[in-house]
């Protein structure tokens, strides 16, 4: 009776332990199974064969370009202010009407000036004695009656009085506000009975004929662009015109900024059409050609970084390549490759590089998004652009 207990603990020890060991082996055998399919799982993606993603091509060619060039620009006044007086007073009369043109130095608005005329007849009769008294001082001096120093005194005297009637007459002259320049007036910002301040705008002046053009150009065209340069201009609010003129001035200096200059042009504008603060279009003959590599722009990725093109390039395929389902691939493939440029003026359509590409080369110029280097493409080409400056789409 003593021996059973101890017969039954090693067989319960010895189940227990067989029992962890199946656990081991079927929880082991599932990991492993496990981890053998993700590997294949893994090997089979990193090994799939990748679809040709489908992007249209252009060949980068030679071609010769006049240095002809675009830009836009902004119409400005020859003279252009806001009329404003000198000296405060309040509006007695308006001698104009909003819109109408005037003459340099037409009267605009008069302002009260009664207590300055009433000062300035007292200013005036003290000048007048002063002035008589000096000429009394001054025939007792030759007489020898006075000294040479009161003489001097009542001279200074007299002219110290002449001095505060011309100020005084200067400061009614301000209350009488004239136009600085002949233009076209605008609408009037005071009324009368008011009373203006020194620098409140009464009402605008601009001169219409001639007017300027401003416009900037990259620094590239620094050397080419030369006072006398014919431009053509034309204004969105007056479709179908253009207006000619001439460069008249050029700033000396490039903005470190932008890298362009600011250039200026005058304009005939004899019917006043054009306004200052319009925005123009302005189309330059600076003569002379020269020879671009030229692609699309829709083949170059502009970035804050450098510009890059995705060239196309025919290579042999690797042995052992298949297609998606499994069929062996033989002959050559199209595989791009990312390359930076340096790109300089576009027209139309179409940019110039000055770097990076030479003619005959194929860029991609769609679907830039999907690639990446050595990706495999096919070609598509249905629709190619134009170098035209200004090209139009087809009306369908």
């Amino acid at each position: 009776m003593s021996t059973a207990p101890k017969t039954r603990k090693p067989r319960f020890a010895l189940r227990l332990i067989l029992m962890l060991l199946v656990t081991a082996l079927v929880f082991g055998g599932v990991f492993a199974v496990k981890a053998f399919i993700g590997a294949q799982t893994n090997n089979f993606f990193d090994n799939m064969p990748q679809p040709a993603a489908a992007v249209s091509a252009a060949e980068a060619r030679a071609e010769r370009w006049s240095d002809d060039t675009e830009a836009v620009g902004t119409l400005v006044a020859v003279n252009g202010t806001d009329v404003t007086t000198e000296a405060g007073g309040v509006v007695r009369a308006l001698e104009f009407e909003a819109g109408q043109p005037v003459r340099a130095g037409d009267v605009l608005v008069r302002l009260n000036t009664d207590n300055e005329l009433a000062t300035l007849k007292s200013l005036e009769t003290a000048a007048r004695l002063a002035d008589v008294q000096a000429e009394r001082w001054q025939q007792l001096g030759k007489d020898q009656l006075v000294s040479l120093d009161e003489v001097q005194q009542r001279t200074a005297t007299a002219a110290s009085a002449r001095a505060q009637a011309d100020a005084q007459r200067a400061l009614i002259a301000q209350k009488t506000i004239r136009a600085p320049f002949s233009g076209e007036l605008g609408i009037r910002k005071v009324n009368l009975g008011q009373f203006v301040s020194p620098g409140d705008p009464i009402v605008s002046l601009q001169q219409l004929d001639p007017i300027y053009l401003d416009f900037n150009l990259p620094e590239l065209y620094m050397d080419k662009l030369k006072p006398g340069t014919t431009i053509r201009a034309t204004v969105d609010a007056l479709p179908g015109k253009v207006f000619e003129g001439r460069v008249t001035a050029i700033e000396p200096g490039i903005d470190p900024g932008t890298r362009n200059f600011t250039a200026q042009a005058t304009l005939d504008n004899p019917d006043g059409t054009l306004r200052p603060g319009a925005f123009a279009h302005v189309d330059l003959a600076l003569g002379g050609e020269r020879d671009v590599v030229v692609i699309p722009q829709t083949a170059v990725s502009f970035n804050p970084y450098g510009n890059a093109v995705f060239v196309i390039s025919e290579v042999p395929r690797k042995e052992g390549e298949t297609d998606m389902q499994g069929n062996a691939l033989t002959g050559n493939k199209l595989v791009v490759n990312q390359r930076f440029i340096k790109t300089g003026t576009a027209r139309g359509d179409l940019i110039a590089v000055t770097e990076g590409l030479k003619p005959g080369e194929r860029v991609a110029t769609s679907g830039l998004l999907k690639l990446r280097n050595e990706a495999e493409v096919t070609v598509n080409n249905k629709i190619q652009p134009s170098s035209e400056a200004q090209p139009q789409a087809e009306n369908r």
